[in-house]
């Protein structure tokens, strides 16, 4: 476990750090093994600061994977260029590296166990899914409208739905073999399928290189 040096830092960024140091803490030990006192050594303070910012290991948690959800996939308003690309780029970096790889699995699969038996963590889980969903929504509706096709607001969500389920798929296959899998394969399958789905072309490898 690597400990960080003490430093004074400013309210935000020391309750920032306390989470940073809980979300490795879980990757590296899991949720149950995560205590208290090894967090605090991994941030480099005492277990009587963390309870400063935190009044328990629960609230440390959840606030823990509340901020993981908001950066654990790509956004689609960090992603530029027309409709196409952005739907295109938006599968593949939520395909590859840094969202999908081991410190990743790991995180998800300590709080996937303990969604369904703690309510807080269910409410942050279902508030992640429908933002990620939501954000594919809206990029599958732009193209679809840029493409002259069907948008209703029930073609677009059944289209999200579809297509995340599938994203979380092969985002799994990636993360728990991804040795069975060449560069890139799960996302040109994604693709395709996506592509087959939606009955138009997402463009070509080079158009989301370049984005």
């Amino acid at each position: 476990m690597n400990r960080r040096t003490f430093h004074r830092a400013p309210e935000g960024e020391r309750r920032q750090e306390l989470i940073d140091a809980t979300l490795d803490t879980i990757a590296e030990v899991g949720l149950k093994g995560a205590t208290v006192r090894q967090i605090a050594i991994r941030a480099g303070v005492t277990a009587g600061l963390v309870r400063h910012y935190f009044a328990s290991k629960d609230q440390m948690v959840a606030e823990a994977y509340r901020f993981m959800l908001t950066t654990f996939a790509a956004k689609a308003v960090d992603i530029g260029g027309d409709s196409r690309r952005r739907l295109r780029t938006f599968i593949t970096l939520n395909l590859t590296a840094p969202v999908a790889d081991s410190r990743s699995l790991s995180l998800w699969a300590s709080f996937i166990s303990q969604v369904r038996v703690d309510p807080e963590l269910a409410e942050i889980h279902r508030e992640g899914y429908l933002g990620f969903r939501s954000d594919l929504q809206g990029l599958i509706g732009d193209f679809l409208i840029a493409e002259s096709q069907p948008a209703s607001e029930g073609v677009c969500r059944r289209h999200a739905i579809a297509i995340t389920g599938m994203i979380d798929g092969l985002w799994l296959e990636g993360c728990l073999a991804g040795e069975l899998f060449g560069e890139e394969e799960l996302v040109a399958i994604a693709l395709t399928s996506i592509e087959a789905l939606l009955g138009l072309s997402l463009g070509r490898d080079e158009d989301t290189a370049a984005a």
